[in-house]
């Protein structure tokens, strides 16, 4: 039975992205880039017709697999060689120019770009999905009262939809930043030992732009023996911001379904458990399971800072880092959306909640309106901030309705009549401009989902 390590190998991460990361798919991206190099070596004369078609039907398998290729890293000591010599065996006399011209980092940053490039089609894939079901929330509880809170206290009346336009308009923006980064991360190299294409004997820059073409890649325009890791490290910070832009909708939710509170729950299904001691419990697990796992995505993005600084044309620290951080930035993401579309299909919303929470204060929360009112009528703004105040507190010490301390104050009545008290302190007529707000935001996160589909062929 093989032992498993990582948690991503059997707890977390879906199949198809662990078959993405996983070290076979990578060796035969690998190898599909040093076909490609030998394809266009043959383009230009200097591998036989003979040989081509045994060079395109090469595979992973036909070279004896991982096994072998690890059997021979154990003398070269060098995972790069060990292939190249696994893929010359095989193909024999056809095998002479495997790799000619090329050094390690022309096939590893290469088939970096192609696994990072089907890794993201899932990430923007299901970001997708996530905020279609958003959309939907927003749209159904566009008119939903409830009450903000600022520093964990009641602030001004919103909407249940008004909220989560504000989450959703934060991940479609995540979303958009990882479109705008993958014309600089999905980029190959053919420039060998330190960038200069040297070995291709003036040829360099054809032979590159052949085999990325090849690949459905573009060239970096210019490298060392590496393509700069200030790439990377964009794409691990921007893959760390939609992770905690998830992460905080997810917070929203878990503070939202305290019981105190219970405005919104994660759904709980027949025969799930929340306590192995406690049996009434109903825990939020998957938002705390984001929560969790976004920590990690976050503390993943000092290494891939600290791969951007190496020596010269270039030196190893970044090789053994990035095996670790890129396929466990890809995992953990996957993670965090698989949970996070869970969660959203399955809200369960109380608006009846909401509803009650809004009136907790007894009116104390609407004390801006009467503020504004008494503004609008000729108060001083900053004499009616305090006079508004004075009588907040009183409601608070008093325990008693805002309303009613408001008409006993002659001040007040000296400006407002009681119809005017009334409207003014109405949560559903102090909601601003909340459905063009929302509109607006809708908009946006639609105009994002279309450039995001467009990259994948969808329309």
């Amino acid at each position: 039975m093989r032992k498993l390590l990582c948690p991503l190998d059997w707890r977390y991460c879906s199949e198809e992205m662990r078959k993405i990361l996983s070290e076979e798919y990578r060796v035969e991206k690998m190898i599909e880039v040093e076909k490609a190099l030998l394809e266009v070596l043959h383009e230009i004369g200097l591998v036989s017709k003979k040989c081509i078609e045994k060079i395109r039907s090469i595979s992973l398998k036909d070279i004896g697999g991982l096994k072998k290729i690890q059997e021979i890293e154990k003398e070269t000591k060098h995972d790069i060689m060990a292939l190249v010599i696994a893929i010359s065996e095989h193909l024999g006399e056809c095998g002479n120019m495997v790799h000619f011209g090329a050094t390690s980092n022309d096939i590893i940053d290469t088939s970096w770009a192609l696994v990072i490039r089907d890794a993201l089609g899932i990430i923007k894939k299901k970001t997708i999905m996530l905020l279609e079901e958003l959309i939907r929330i927003i749209k159904e509880h566009k008119d939903t009262l409830m009450v903000g809170r600022t520093h964990a206290q009641h602030a001004l009346p919103i909407t249940f939809g008004f909220k989560i336009a504000n989450h959703a308009l934060e991940i479609a923006l995540g979303l958009e930043r990882l479109l705008e980064c993958e014309k600089r991360v999905l980029v190959g190299k053919m420039s060998g030992a330190v960038g200069t294409m040297a070995a291709w004997l003036g040829k360099g820059i054809e032979i590159e732009k052949l085999v990325m073409e090849k690949l459905g890649l573009k060239p970096a325009e210019i490298t060392t023996q590496v393509v700069s890791r200030d790439r990377h490290a964009e794409l691990i910070c921007e893959m760390s911001i939609l992770a905690s832009s998830i992460a905080r909708l997810a917070e929203e939710i878990r503070n939202l379904q305290r019981p105190e509170i219970m405005e919104v729950a994660e759904g709980f299904s027949k025969g799930q458990v929340g306590s192995s001691t406690m049996p009434h419990k109903r825990n939020p697990i998957k938002s705390e399971r984001i929560c969790g796992l976004a920590r990690i995505m976050r503390g993943l993005v000092i290494p891939a800072l600290e791969n951007i600084v190496l020596w010269h044309e270039r030196d190893l620290t970044n090789s053994s880092s990035e095996r670790i951080i890129i396929t466990h930035a890809f995992g953990i993401l996957d993670q965090i959306l698989e949970d996070i579309i869970d969660v959203v299909k399955g809200l369960v919303v109380y608006p009846e909640n909401m509803m009650r929470n809004l009136e907790v204060t007894r009116g104390a929360n609407m004390a801006e309106s009467i503020m504004i009112r008494l503004t609008l009528k000729g108060v001083p703004r900053n004499t009616a901030y305090r006079i508004v105040k004075e009588l907040s507190m009183r409601s608070h010490v008093e325990n008693r309705d805002l309303k009613d301390i408001l008409l006993e104050s002659d001040e007040i009545r000296r400006y407002l009549s009681e119809e005017e008290v009334e409207e003014a302190l109405n949560p559903a007529k102090y909601l601003g401009n909340y459905r063009e707000l929302i509109e607006r935001a809708i908009k946006r996160i639609n105009e994002i989902l279309e450039r995001a589909k467009s990259t994948l062929g969808e329309s």
